[in-house]
């Protein structure tokens, strides 16, 4: 039997699924940490920073596990494939050394200079080829080491996203994607080149930047040193790799136009596979070049993303006494639809795009201490979550991306009973949940890539949907009247 190895670099976690090619069903999966989660580092307020190694100590830790609950033979590892968390910003030396903490995507510290860059190139011109604000994104972030830490900036040998660093550590390669260069507002869109204008606007080398690889395609082979810490075999192909959320979309097989995913796990998220060049006006969603574009085929996601998800969800476990997320899903549904009239504002965690990279506090409004209890304070918090995200589809459906049915992962936050019907009824969508997560879609990336899968259907075979849920005309008055409610309280 040959399989195929997924790896996720998330900003809580690392997770790393085994597939057998011959079922195209994960028959193992680990995280790691397991019962914390990973450190972010907030060394001012709005800034937020990770350490490189301790994302590969994490990758080392996953696959130990991985292979202690399931000891396949390495030599039966037919690829490997990595996701991971966009808009991130490594520095690497000549030596191939890191050279300061990974400035990650929900550090606002560069947004002053995004939006500077987008008046200065002016907003048309930026629209119209990037199809996106510079914003927060990582040129900026490269742009804000340039200005604030020129000693540092003087010994960048190449920049790489978090995706790119896990597999410069397997392979030795220095590489990224379109897809890669597209989330860091390194692409223009209408020339299907290098963004050389913003380039040029933030005095930044494009000999900075790595070289490019197809999204999938044998990228590189692990090396002798990784294969031995790891425990795999040398020479396995690394065969894909892709952005967090163009890789959920295409976890879930989402990779034609109309075609929707969504996740709400760290961030909340929805993305929408666009074949047309549209933009936002005020780019409070963004597009980016999907797994399966190509030049003669261009396919955007565009995407809308909610930081303040899982930081709320986990500051409100510490709230109600720290119970499992299923007791707070039980809590959650005792309350009545819209919470007896409290609701909540689900920011406070970095510069909110589809708030136009404005910083924004949460809030808890309309409290009543008669009223409300914890089970009003857990709905209210899944109901906020729903409405931001129902905000950014809004602006999304206005932008061109049609939106009837949405696909999601069976995991976080759509594990609630609650969080599913507000979801469903408050955006009058069908929802298609599936036993898949990044990882996995990682793997069957891989599969394509080191070409044993031979098409997209191939390589889904064995995509489980597990349920459908749609929206209740007699519920859906009642989350539009609380959504309208929420949305006069926005700043």
């Amino acid at each position: 039997m040959q399989y195929l190895l997924g790896y996720d670099i998330g900003s809580s976690s690392i997770k790393a699924s085994l597939l057998a090619i011959d079922t195209g069903r994960c028959v193992a999966a680990a995280t790691s940490p397991g019962a914390t989660e990973l450190a972010i580092s907030v060394p001012r307020p709005g800034w937020a920073e990770q350490d490189p190694a301790r994302w590969w100590q994490e990758v080392v830790n996953a696959t130990q596990q991985l292979r202690a609950a399931y000891p396949f033979d390495p030599a039966q590892l037919a690829g490997i494939g990595i996701t991971y968390q966009m808009h991130g910003l490594v520095l690497l030396d000549k030596a191939g050394q890191v050279l300061r903490p990974a400035i990650i995507w929900c550090d606002s510290r560069a947004v002053e200079l995004g939006n500077q860059a987008f008046t200065e190139l002016g907003e048309e011109f930026c629209l119209e080829n990037f199809l996106n604000s510079p914003g927060n994104f990582t040129a900026s972030k490269l742009k804000w080491v340039r200005e604030n830490e020129p000693a540092i900036y003087a010994q960048i040998h190449k920049i790489q996203l978090p995706g790119d660093y896990l597999a410069y550590r397997l392979t030795g390669e220095l590489q990224t994607t379109v897809s890669g260069l597209s989330e860091g507002v390194f692409w223009n869109f209408k020339k299907q080149a290098l963004a050389q204008e913003l380039l040029d606007y933030y005095d930044i080398s494009a000999d900075l930047l790595p070289a490019v690889v197809d999204t999938f395609a044998v990228q590189g082979l692990l090396t002798a040193g990784a294969a031995q810490v790891l425990g795999l075999a040398a020479g396995t192909p690394i065969s894909y790799r892709a952005g967090d959320q163009p890789n959920n979309a295409f976890s879930l097989n989402v990779l034609n136009a109309g075609e929707v995913a969504a996740t709400a796990g760290t961030s909340g998220v929805i993305y929408g596979i666009n074949e047309t060049a549209t933009a936002d006006a005020r780019s409070r969603v963004n597009s980016f070049v999907h797994v399966n574009s190509t030049r003669e085929q261009p396919k955007n996601g565009v995407l809308m993303c909610l930081n303040g998800t899982g930081i709320l969800n986990s500051w409100l476990r510490k709230i109600v006494g720290n119970l499992p997320y299923d007791q707070m899903n039980a809590l959650a549904a005792q309350a009545p639809i819209g919470a007896e009239g409290l609701r909540f504002l689900p920011f406070g965690n970095g510069a909110e795009r589809i708030l136009e990279n404005r910083p924004a506090a949460a809030g808890l409004h309309g409290l009543q201490f008669n009223v409300h209890d914890r089970t009003h304070l857990s709905r209210a918090a899944q109901e906020g979550i729903v409405f931001a995200l129902t905000y950014g589809l809004d602006i999304m459906r206005a932008a061109g991306v049609r939106a009837q049915t949405v696909r999601a992962g069976h995991a976080n936050m759509f594990l609630s009973p609650v969080f599913r019907e507000a979801f469903v009824n408050c955006g009058n969508l069908t929802l298609e949940l599936y036993d898949t997560d990044a990882a996995q879609g990682a793997a069957r990336g891989a599969g394509i890539g080191v070409g044993v899968y031979a098409s997209f259907a191939e390589a889904f075979r064995g995509l489980r949907r597990i349920r459908v849920e749609e929206p209740t005309p007699a519920l859906q008055a009642q989350y539009q009247e609380a959504y309208s409610d929420w949305q006069r309280l926005l700043p």
